[in-house]
């Protein structure tokens, strides 16, 4: 049962709440949205309140708001334009002219005192997405990642706040023999109180200062059975290089390794918005790095993942608690915000770009050059699905062998 319910609650709350921004955006612009889609393919269950029809689609990989707009033949292909015959569309596949106030379409939701495609009435011009002014549409369009990022703050300040902060403690484990560590004498349980007179308390601490100071002598306080002593350690210098940004550093080792436990620091309300505020900005840092790397060659892109990496990582997460699945959330949500605005058609960042453009422009693009665009945009997503999905399968036969 976890298997499948872990996965749809991950994807299902992220891409509900990237659709839930564009639609209220969407609403308080005046913009008339006919459809809002969780998923995409045949609709499992559809339901019309007011002028929006609300639909579970088949596929759960996605969602979409449809909205009036004269660019409508050219995306509906994306945005469910194909998917059932007997509800009509809005725009390029709208419902034909009614002739004697009958419903031709046989459309279960048919109203006759509704815009289309629920009923006969045209759509105001206020109403189409173009009509709207720049300020208006951009307003729209970055919504979506804007609740992705609301979203992923609220649960980082939300877990903070309700489990503590996690921390590994500065307490050696084991220590490599022959390595800077083992010579200047720490053993395993000794727990690391200061380093050159700095307090320590966390392993990462301990990680920070002995990675600054490659080859020159560092000063540990240790605390062994009770007693505390002083120990001097002279870090390796070490060359690694960074698998995000795909440069060489210089940095210390002295060959120990942590007691595989996590402590908590309790936190006030007040510094725990402070500290997921921060956690979020840190994730997102570190998405853009990796997607700068991936650019450059730095990182290597049989590291993605997909839809089976993803929905194998949540059913791990929702094994180890709800702390666990709150934060892959999290970090899924700020990445769907981040890769949303990368500047490809079919992306909101490649959106916003083409109303940028034509605005600059004076005018709109030509439908064949809007549909070239497009079609360019959905090709570069393609690609991209095929790679993630060949990652997933070699590693899913992988560690099937």
């Amino acid at each position: 049962m976890l298997t499948w319910l872990a996965p749809l609650i991950v994807f299902g709350l992220v891409v509900f709440v990237h659709e839930l921004g564009h639609f209220l955006a969407a609403k308080a612009m005046g913009v008339y949205a006919p459809r809002f889609s969780i998923g995409f393919g045949p609709a499992l269950w559809r339901k019309r309140w007011g002028e929006t029809e609300y639909v579970l689609a088949l596929l759960p990989l996605g969602g979409y708001v449809r909205m009036a707009s004269r660019e409508d033949q050219a995306t509906a292909f994306l945005e469910g334009g194909s998917e059932e015959k007997d509800v009509p569309e809005v725009g390029g596949n709208a419902a034909p002219p009614i002739a004697g106030g009958g419903d031709v379409t046989g459309s279960r939701d048919w109203d006759p005192n509704a815009m289309k495609p629920f009923g006969p009435k045209p759509i105001p011009e206020h109403r189409w997405f173009e009509s709207k002014p720049l300020i208006a549409r951009l307003f729209i369009l970055i919504a979506g990642v804007s609740m992705n990022g609301v979203l992923a703050i609220v649960l980082d300040i939300g877990t903070l706040a309700g489990y503590g902060r996690p921390y590994i403690p500065a307490v050696v484990d084991s220590v490599v023999p022959s390595w800077p560590a083992a010579r200047a004498g720490l053993m395993k349980g000794d727990s690391i109180a200061a380093i050159d007179g700095a307090p320590v308390r966390e392993w990462q601490q301990l990680i920070g200062r002995v990675s600054g100071a490659p080859g020159r002598p560092v000063r540990f306080d240790v605390v062994r059975n009770g007693e505390r002593r002083t120990l001097t350690v002279v870090p390796i210098d070490t060359q690694v290089v960074s698998q995000i940004t795909g440069r060489a550093e210089r940095v210390g080792r002295i060959g120990v390794m942590p007691a595989s436990r996590l402590a908590r620091e309790e936190m006030p309300f007040a510094e725990a918005v402070v500290g997921g505020w921060n956690s979020t900005w840190q994730k997102a840092g570190g998405i853009v790095q990796i997607v700068r790397g991936l650019f450059s060659g730095a990182v290597s892109t049989s590291q993605l993942g997909g839809p089976i990496a993803i929905a194998e990582v949540s059913v791990q997460a929702a094994r180890g608690g709800l702390e666990t699945l709150l934060s892959l959330i999290s970090f899924l949500s700020i990445n769907v915000a981040i890769l949303n605005l990368l500047p490809v058609p079919i992306l909101d960042g490649g959106q916003i770009l083409l109303n940028i453009l034509e605005t600059a422009k004076g005018s709109a693009f030509s439908p064949r050059s809007r549909e070239y665009i497009l079609r360019a945009g959905l090709l570069a997503i393609a690609l991209l699905f095929a790679l993630v999905m060949f990652n997933d399968i070699k590693g899913l036969i992988q560690r099937l062998g």
